[in-house]
């Protein structure tokens, strides 16, 4: 049984896709939230996960807030955490005492758009594809090893709004994926800091795209 502690900052709905996946051999042992009044803490308390409220203005600097969170975080020895949707930027040090088991899932197709607006920039630089990525998480910010990948279109009359309910649907499935693939032991890091997925119809970096008719419309 390998043990994930998912961190949150709001709804947290790419949390409850993966608690709702049931994925068999993971144990959600904690949700952990920056924000007190987080809505994903509901959830996951309603669901008889242990949840964890630690406000970062209660601290003085990243640094002290990245040391408190560590520690709870670690009384729960999980195996994989999980940044879901988590609005803060994590110091080194706290990336490196993860490292290899910490992801996360950015609303574009890195390494476009990195950051915060992803669907506005996309928008304004006319693609034609956007999407939503999950990769290990590293001390540069949304340049860590991708893990998986699903795009759709950007279609005629698109705002902000619909393409990113779009996005929102392909996260939804591609993060329990990655998260199934680790518990079965399945993904991981080579000693070049390279994505491998051993065994089965993917190999990754992996994209999932959408259906032509999709892409087309």
């Amino acid at each position: 049984m390998k043990s994930i502690v998912i961190l949150v900052s709001g709804r947290g709905s790419n949390m409850e896709a993966i608690v709702r996946a049931d994925i068999p051999g993971a144990r959600i042992a904690a949700v952990i939230s920056n924000r007190p009044d987080a809505a994903g803490l509901s959830f996951a308390a309603a669901r008889g996960i242990h949840t964890v409220a630690l406000d970062h203005k209660a601290f003085a600097d990243r640094a002290a807030f990245d040391a408190a969170l560590a520690e709870a975080i670690d009384a729960f020895e999980p195996d994989l955490v999980v940044l879901a949707g988590f609005m803060r930027v994590l110091t080194d040090d706290f990336v490196r005492r993860y490292d290899g088991r910490l992801l996360n899932i950015h609303p574009s197709l890195l390494p476009s758009f990195p950051g915060l607006h992803t669907h506005r920039r996309a928008l304004e630089a006319g693609v034609r594809l956007h999407g939503a990525t999950v990769h290990f998480v590293t001390p540069t910010l949304d340049c860590g090893p991708i893990v998986l990948q699903a795009a759709v279109s950007v279609r005629p009359g698109d705002d902000e709004a619909a393409l990113a309910a779009r996005v929102l649907e392909q996260e939804h499935r591609i993060y329990p994926q990655a998260v199934r693939w680790f518990v079965d032991g399945r993904l991981r890091l080579d000693a070049a800091g390279r994505v491998m997925v051993d065994g089965g119809e993917f190999s990754a970096p992996a994209a999932v795209v959408p259906a032509i008719d999709e892409v087309m419309s």
